[in-house]
């Protein structure tokens, strides 16, 4: 399966003139304007660090910032179970996974969308689980099925059942992480079996654009962090409502709002791990309504890659967003456009990279297989071309000739079944006339073949039965 695609071709969206300019913009704001902090624990914490408070307002000098970003790991692994890929973060690795918090589901069969279900969230895990180019799981449903105060652990629940890939979810409350970290520690074996390789990291969004620290959310990535859990810091600006229309005008600001998140995980605990984690986006400005899909949207996450980067730490970063309602041309290109920037860029963890539809909203089983092979398609393209003396084939090609034919030669077959190639499960590739006689399958078709092909496997255990016994003794598990 894909692990990841090496450092190999890169794109710039920024010079490094561009890339400073918005870093030194972005350390004034923090130390000119700072940001809004309304709990008075959580201030407390930055001003341990030698943050300046006058009232809410929280300002931070450069040396505040540089020393967080000294304390924060620069290299850290996310952990898998069983035979899946540990993601290790900061090493030059592009990892694409889900996301998202959609509340509907394309019914393909019914021909439109209907409420998400927890069962949809376990059957969407074991999808993914057998999709080599989606990484990751980033619980991309909510079960609106599940009474809120049970939702985090039926989440969990339903993921860790299903999939054996990283796990990457929300959670309501303080509370509900020490709830989640204890079950994750019975599907471990104990808690320091979990928390020397956790399996579950969670994403916090902290930060409510421009500049104002939520402070439910800021409780909950405190006790994260304190938990050991690996945090993604999730900050999401808009073009022209909550942060300025101009691409570097948004960067600037959410760069300023990401540096400040670091110095504050650093101030509950130094050394935990964190990933940078911008979620720009740009608008429609005669609507104002979100434009995940949008070309300036991958423009403004490559370059927040490149922030990311240059300060040091791996990023959580966006693409595959669309704003279609099904898998259709518009769905196809707004994808591969935005997922392709941003592997070239080398992202480290990419989420929404499968499945989204509908600004969010929406999900869809095939789209998750359409999209895995985008995102196949986009890391081979990230690996680049290898020039060695097997491709270079000098000998070979002498031995051929001129007028020969490669065809029958053992390099040939050696390549076409090498990495060399990427061989979709979804595209079209066959001449007109054997399209036609396999029945016109087209690419949502088979996409659609594949899901079944899955789903119609019995399901795997991914958690021991003593395991599962003891967490439906605790936990009021509905699936």
């Amino acid at each position: 399966m894909s692990t990841g695609a090496q450092t190999g071709i890169g794109l710039e969206a920024l010079t490094t003139s561009q890339l400073e300019s918005i870093h030194e913009t972005a350390l004034k704001v923090l130390h000119n304007v700072g940001v809004e902090v309304g709990d008075d624990a959580i201030r407390e914490l930055l001003v341990g660090k030698g943050a300046k408070a006058d009232g809410k307002r929280v300002r931070f000098s450069r040396s505040v910032v540089e020393d967080a970003l000294e304390s924060a790991p620069s290299k850290f692994s996310l952990y898998a179970r069983g035979q899946q890929p540990t993601l290790e973060l900061g090493a030059g690795q592009v990892y694409l996974g889900t996301g998202g918090a959609a509340i509907r589901v394309l019914d393909s069969d019914q021909g439109g969308f209907r409420d998400s279900t927890l069962r949809d969230l376990a059957e969407l895990a074991r999808l993914v689980d057998n999709l080599a180019n989606i990484h990751f799981f980033l619980r991309p449903v909510i079960a609106r099925d599940v009474p809120d105060d049970e939702l985090d652990e039926n989440t969990l629940f339903a993921c860790l059942a299903n999939t054996q890939k990283h796990v990457t979810m929300a959670a309501s409350s303080p509370e509900s992480v020490e709830r989640l970290v204890q079950m994750s520690s019975i599907v471990a074996g104990g808690e320091e079996a979990f928390k020397e390789r956790p399996f579950l990291s969670l994403t916090c969004s902290w930060m409510v654009s421009p500049l104002r620290v939520d402070t439910g959310v800021a409780r909950i990535l405190q006790r994260a962090v304190e938990q050991g859990l690996p945090v993604m810091l999730s900050s999401a600006p808009m073009a022209g409502s909550t942060a300025p229309a101009s691409l570097a005008g948004l960067l600037t600001q959410v760069h300023a709002e990401e540096l400040s998140g670091i110095v504050l995980s650093q101030a509950i605990r130094p050394g935990a791990p964190v990933l940078y984690g911008p979620v720009p986006a740009a608008a429609s400005f005669r609507t104002m309504a979100y434009l995940g899909g949008a070309v300036e949207s991958g423009l403004m996450n490559a370059a927040a890659v490149q922030l990311a980067h240059h300060i040091g730490l791996p990023i959580y970063t966006d693409a595959g967003l669309t704003e279609a309602k099904g898998a259709d041309v518009q769905a196809g290109f707004e994808k591969a456009t935005n997922v392709v920037l941003v592997a070239l860029a080398g992202g480290d963890y990419v989420h929404h990279a499968a499945g989204m539809l509908d600004s969010m909203l929406g999900v869809s089983f095939e789209q998750y297989v359409i999209d895995n092979d985008i995102c196949g398609m986009a890391l081979r393209a990230r690996e680049g071309i290898r020039v060695d003396e097997e491709t270079l084939a000098e000998e070979l090609i002498g031995k051929v000739g001129p007028g020969g034919n490669f065809l029958a030669q053992r390099h040939t077959v050696t390549m076409a079944r090498s990495e060399e190639y990427f061989h979709p499960l979804t595209a079209v590739r066959d001449s007109l006339s054997d399209w036609e006689k396999k029945g016109k399958v087209d690419a949502q078709r088979r996409a659609k073949e594949v899901v079944s092909e899955i789903l119609g496997k019995e399901r795997a255990r991914f958690i021991s039965e003593e395991a599962e016994t003891r967490i439906r003794d605790e936990y009021r598990i509905r699936l």
